[in-house]
């Protein structure tokens, strides 16, 4: 049986072949190319000769030092922070919807389709969309507030570093919204039933049931939710770039937008712009970490622990 099982486990690495050889050409040596170039003096388009600095970390410090970094690094804080919170309400409260069970919703799968499409529109074509809905002088948003009477002549929204802010924000919350809704009702439906019944039986309610019973058996999934959120978030890029190319006046510049314009626009500085890539990644991986380790699961961790003891004093 053990040799047969040998045979058997061989097909698995033969088919995560494909798989690893991608992997290994098209993220992992990209991501050890990049942290190399952070040491060195390489820029310019068609630089072949890379020298590493005297100074090891001068493209850190002077990518840590730019007062431009520093504006796109609390843009982008700011805009996923004021995002992901309004998105991650308002998904579980249609998840919480769509999964109770003391009601049906009427075309369930077709509102679910419908929150979940603008996930999956490119976001070239939402950048479009967008700059047509808030276009100065003729856009719809125009039309509609000059004719309602709000506003006494057409207004250029999108010069204004609040209203252009507030747009991305907007966006990114209506593009995501529907993917968390989907892996948060993926995971209360993972949910054994008897746990509700018991729930039902004591007498909770649709409040209680979510708030005691739903969401500490989700921490999991929300912990997953809140970790892909994160490095999204952190590395925000085509929207901010696409709709208004990090303006105006770096209003919606983003650290992912900093990079691409050290890395392809002027001077084509690669080695500030690996520089950069590498204190996010830095970044993304501590702040991952703590997450983690607060919302460890902490009954499980104790009875491991209390494992552990009991095995120890029964050695003895």
């Amino acid at each position: 049986m053990k040799n047969q099982h040998s045979r058997y486990a061989k097909y698995g690495y033969i088919f995560s072949i494909p798989f690893v050889v991608a992997f290994a050409i098209f993220s992992l040596y990209p991501t050890l190319y990049t942290a190399v170039i952070g040491f060195t003096d390489l820029k310019g388009i068609g630089a072949t000769d890379i020298h590493f600095l005297d100074d090891p970390f001068l493209n850190f410090k002077t990518v840590l030092s730019s007062p431009t970094f520093h504006i796109a690094f609390k843009n982008t804080l700011k805009m996923w922070g004021l995002n992901f919170v309004p998105q991650l309400l308002l998904a579980l409260l249609l998840a919480a919807w769509f999964t109770d069970r003391r009601f049906k919703v009427p075309g369930e799968g077709i509102f679910k389709v419908l929150f979940y499409m603008p996930n999956i529109i490119t976001a070239a074509t939402i950048a479009i969309l967008f700059n047509a809905l808030f276009g100065y002088p003729m856009g719809p948003v125009n039309d509609i507030l000059t004719r309602v009477g709000i506003l006494a002549q057409p207004m250029n929204f999108l010069v204004k570093k609040s209203i252009a802010q507030g747009v991305v924000i907007f966006i990114q919350t209506w593009m995501w919204y529907g993917y968390t809704m989907i892996i948060l009702i993926s995971g209360v439906l993972g949910i054994s039933p008897e746990i509700f019944e018991a729930a039902e039986v004591d007498g909770a309610n649709g409040w209680q049931t979510f708030w005691l019973v739903t969401l500490p058996n989700i921490k999991t999934i929300l912990l997953f939710t809140l970790v892909t959120s994160l490095i999204g978030g952190l590395n925000m890029f085509d929207i901010p770039k696409l709709f208004l190319m990090g303006g105006p006046d770096n209003a919606t510049l983003t650290t992912g937008v900093f990079i691409y314009n050290q890395a392809f626009s002027g001077a084509y500085m690669y080695n500030r712009a690996a520089a950069a890539s590498m204190i996010m990644f830095v970044i993304i991986v501590i702040v991952s970490i703590i997450l983690f380790w607060l919302l460890r699961d902490r009954d499980e961790e104790a009875l491991q622990k209390e494992i552990k003891r009991q095995k120890k004093g029964g050695k003895r």
